[in-house]
């Protein structure tokens, strides 16, 4: 009884961060997205007004099929790619420790505005990149004033950012059992079979992790969008966070940002909740289950 008491002494802190800082919040949101709130009075109750007048916005439309075709677009490259340095990273080769680090380190910079500000300054009509790709005879492209352009700039940001991924799939490959490789060779499969046959069905259980952690990310992003390309051409990477934002903290109007907050988390659960329940016909457990 004493242990149990002295364990849940430690964990205070975190029970308390849990309820001031994410569970009061939470259902505080969920209040307010029924109110007309503007910080200064007191919040109105208006039922769902907030609800169907954004339905009817058009530019709330708008930033939700952003949203999607940005997620959509980003999670699967960012986890290819991630899937594929990981592999590499697990050849036991000279100086491997220095591109595990080197690899990782855009995942904890990736999202501070300094990186966020130079990725525009590269982009730009007469940036980095434009240079670089004029050596080759190639005329500059306009990145931020096309629909295209200006979300392949985000989403090349978001993909860059791949190392936490990548640690995660590097140490699911060095729990596949070598004997399986090995057999697989005397058979005479060759590294292509063993790849798509052994090695991707035995780590989809961290497939599924990165998979769900990456889609919830990619629906909340806000820093590099904001400050890369703003809202975009025809508001075209214009997300729901930005939207969420603007009206909460620009129009001060928190009972519509909240209200749209609410439905981005609505269509996150939604989406999670159909992965885990599709999970048992993709992702194979150690255990032989599904």
């Amino acid at each position: 009884m004493r242990r149990s008491k002295v364990g849940l002494l430690y964990i205070l802190p975190w029970i308390v961060g849990m309820i001031f800082l994410t569970i009061y919040p939470f259902l505080n949101a969920l209040y307010i997205s029924f109110t007309d709130y503007n910080l200064v009075r007191d919040p109105n109750f208006i039922g769902f007004e907030n609800y169907v007048a954004l339905f009817k916005d058009e530019v709330f439309i708008a930033s939700i099929k952003a949203t999607l075709k940005y997620t959509v677009l980003t999670v699967p490259l960012q986890l290819a790619f991630a899937l594929f340095i990981a592999f590499i990273l697990n050849f036991k080769l000279k100086g491997i420790a220095f591109f595990r680090t080197a690899y990782y380190i855009p995942s904890l910079i990736g999202g501070n505005v300094a990186i966020s500000v130079l990725w525009r300054f590269l982009f730009q009509q007469d940036g980095f990149i434009n240079r670089f790709i004029g050596i080759f005879e190639i005329e500059p492209i306009g990145w931020f004033s096309t629909t295209s352009g200006a979300m392949a700039v985000i989403i090349l940001l978001k993909v860059w950012q791949f190392g936490s991924s990548m640690l995660i799939f590097l140490a699911a490959l060095k729990d596949v059992p070598a004997d399986l490789y090995e057999a697989a060779s005397i058979d005479g499969a060759g590294k292509f079979y063993t790849f798509f046959k052994i090695t991707i069905p035995l780590i989809t259980p961290t497939i599924f992790f990165n998979l769900v952690m990456q889609l919830v990310n990619a629906f909340q992003e806000f820093n590099g969008p904001y400050l890369v390309t703003g809202k975009g051409p025809l508001n075209s990477t214009y997300l729901t966070s930005m939207f969420v934002y603007d009206n909460a903290f620009k129009n001060f109007d928190m009972g519509y940002a909240s209200a749209a907050s609410w439905i981005l988390f609505i269509i996150i659960m939604v989406i999670t909740l159909f992965l885990f329940a599709t999970q048992n016909k993709w992702v194979f457990y150690s255990d032989g289950g599904k």
